[in-house]
């Protein structure tokens, strides 16, 4: 096994290994970076295996990479990069209620939503055309249109790469907060390997956040819609929102929308009225619009060389083309601390950086 990995583009039962492997169409950046070796693995089942027979995934830095569109690559990766492929997913439980669905780490994220709603099941469809891997969505306890992945996660499934030991976590084990997990604090400890989701037969829609009534009412649905239609009525929004990775490279929202006290909040919309804050779990707190503070700021459509600011969403740091990550990374910066300047708020990036430090 050893030999094995030594050999660039070798196949072999269970992974594939490939030396000096590009990375450029494996970020949805699109940033030019090469990973000394990329190790594909369609069998999670033979992980421990791998890591027990190879010094270089053992002891050395391994990065998990899925889809590629949480991530900014400001330099090389110094070890081995690794890609789970597996993508099955199937229903492990059911009670004519409700189901248990597992779903490999490497499956797209919005295929996954596509198949619960095609099998009659609702809970992700507010989460529609997120970008990235089934793997990754707990990592960062992905959230979009008021709804949170933790609400609908089971179980999960991970890997420990100093043991060897496979673990499964229940939901209340993995530590979920605004875009964060356990997964995320420790990212050189587990694997992610695959995720199960409890999901509801009976819709239990989420329609109250911005936007989505109005694009069904665009869409002429009346009375109650069914699943797909709010699930179609998010990519609309989306595609109309934010920019094709295909088409202009980006990590889709940059900044994660602060959480401050309340008493900074309400400080803040005295002498900033039309400041967004929403509230939180905890009524101390509050969340602010990342988006309004760096629009405020003159950010918006913003261009230093082939680094940008999206002229659709101030949230969005875009590559016109040849923009290193470091070069997007200088400009996240910039636009950091003229919102730090302006509003005495500090943000922070949502993509893990690689290469450098925020």
């Amino acid at each position: 096994m050893n030999d094995a990995l030594t050999h660039a583009s070798a196949r072999l039962p269970g992974y594939r290994v490939t030396e000096r492997a590009r990375l450029d169409a494996r970020n949805t950046f699109g940033i030019a970076a090469r990973a000394p070796m990329l190790v594909e693995v369609a069998d999670t089942n033979i992980l421990p295996g791998l890591f027990a027979d190879n010094a270089m995934l053992r002891d050395g830095p391994v990065l998990v990479l899925g889809g590629g569109s949480n991530i900014l690559f400001a330099g090389d990766p110094e070890g081995v990069v690794l890609a789970l492929t597996a993508s099955e997913v199937r229903i492990v439980d059911e009670d004519g209620g409700s189901a248990i669905v597992r779903a490999d780490a490497g499956g797209e994220w919005h295929a996954l939503v596509l198949w619960t709603l095609a099998h009659g099941l609702s809970g992700l469809e507010n989460l529609a055309l997120i970008p990235g891997t089934v793997g990754a969505a707990p990592i960062q306890n992905i959230g979009a249109y008021g709804v949170e992945v933790r609400e609908r996660i089971h179980a999960i499934e991970a890997f420990e790469r100093a043991t060897g030991k496979s673990w499964r976590f229940g939901a209340d084990e993995c530590a979920f907060a605004y875009r964060d997990s356990r997964f995320k604090h420790e990212p050189d400890r587990f694997i992610v390997t695959a995720v199960e989701f409890a999901l509801p037969r009976a819709p239990q829609l989420r329609l109250e956040y911005a936007g989505i009534g109005e694009e069904l009412a665009t869409m002429g649905v009346a009375g109650t819609p069914r699943p797909s239609q709010v699930a179609e009525a998010v990519c609309r929004i989306r595609r109309r929102k934010l920019p094709d990775p295909a088409v202009i490279g980006n990590a889709g929202s940059f900044f994660k929308n602060p959480i401050v006290p309340r008493a900074q909040a309400e400080a803040l919309q005295i002498d900033f009225p039309a400041l967004p804050a929403f509230r939180t779990g905890d009524d101390r707190t509050r969340k602010l619009s990342a988006a309004w503070m760096i629009d405020q700021c003159g950010w918006k459509g913003h261009r230093d060389g082939d680094a940008g600011i999206a002229a659709s969403h101030a949230l969005v740091l875009v590559n016109h083309g040849q923009a290193s990550g470091a070069q997007l990374l200088a400009l996240a910066r910039r636009v950091a601390a003229s919102v730090r300047e302006r509003f005495g708020v500090a943000l922070e990036p949502e993509p893990r950086i690689v290469g450098a430090s925020w």
